[in-house]
């Protein structure tokens, strides 16, 4: 099984254990992650400035995949998954189709159509299947409570991503966290924003929306949040610490992505997956399991 991996901007600077995780889950899994050269920005931070611009970089990379060969864009973003597949829709439409392959052809470049993209957790849920995950766990998590994270662009708009999953009863990553044996918590919150989206507007707002999950997962007795996004980690994770201090609450919950969570689940050292690199330290998570 083989895809171009799209890691987008924020996961090469401030998530490298979520690419790591990933990369190492993916070999154990039998996936290829190709890396292409000349993978850019999604076009997401300037989507609300000039949305042809965005429209015209997501078409770039969809153009570098399917140079390449290839069918299946990953992202391990959320939000580069979201932009890259509104945008392949916009491109279904024939005056921006023509007006973006009239920028890809001063760059060499042409615009089938013929790429998809899907963030990584949903390509693992259709095309390896929580059944070949459970299959593959040598190291059962059953003694672990998580709460699952979503988020925003995993799930909406939902014209974007045509899956498994409805908007408002999503399923895909609780089912591949219960693969590993690890029992999912539920709670009012579960559904809500990270608060990322306004950080750098109102910065009070955003931690106070990433506080209201803090609390909700704290009081659901769970021994971690799991994320797929790298933003919505940064506020969860890398934000912890003032929201603490803003509320006089200690928290100091771990954050785990996805791939982290399943890699302990398939017997692979902490190390390999990059949990060093954690903000907060799953200290009680491996302390569990006998790590």
């Amino acid at each position: 099984m083989k895809a171009a991996l799209f890691l987008g901007c924020t996961v090469p600077v401030r998530a490298q254990n979520y690419e790591l995780s990933a990369r190492q889950v993916a070999r154990k899994l039998g996936i290829d992650l190709v890396d292409i050269d000349g993978f850019g920005c999604c076009g997401y931070p300037i989507g609300s400035v000039s949305s042809r611009a965005a429209l015209w970089m997501a078409a770039r990379n969809l153009a570098l995949a399917e140079r390449e060969g290839f069918t299946d864009l990953v992202a391990l973003c959320s939000a580069c998954t979201a932009s890259i597949a509104e945008a392949r829709i916009e491109l279904e439409h024939d005056r921006a189709r023509c007006e973006a392959q009239a920028a890809l052809d001063r760059l060499g470049l042409t615009y089938s159509g013929t790429a998809g993209v899907r963030h990584f957790a949903r390509f693992l849920y259709e095309e390896v299947g929580p059944e070949r995950i459970a299959a593959s766990v040598v190291r059962p998590l059953e003694k672990l409570t998580f709460a699952v994270h979503y988020g925003c662009h995993y799930l909406k708009p939902s014209r974007a991503h045509r899956g498994p999953d409805e908007p408002e009863a999503p399923h895909t990553v609780q089912a591949l966290v219960e693969a590993t044996g690890a029992r999912v918590v539920s709670h009012d919150r579960a559904l809500s924003c990270c608060g990322g989206g306004v950080l750098a507007v109102r910065e009070g707002t955003a931690l106070a929306m990433a506080r209201t999950k803090l609390d909700a997962v704290m009081a659901a007795g769970a021994h971690a949040l799991v994320s797929i996004c790298p933003f919505c980690s940064v506020m969860y994770e890398g934000n912890q610490k003032q929201i603490e201090k803003i509320s006089a609450t200690a928290y100091n919950l771990p954050v785990l992505y996805l791939p982290q969570v399943l890699g302990l689940a398939f017997g692979l050292d902490p190390a390999e997956i990059g949990t060093k690199q954690n903000r907060i330290k799953p200290k009680d998570v491996l302390a569990v399991l006998g790590l």
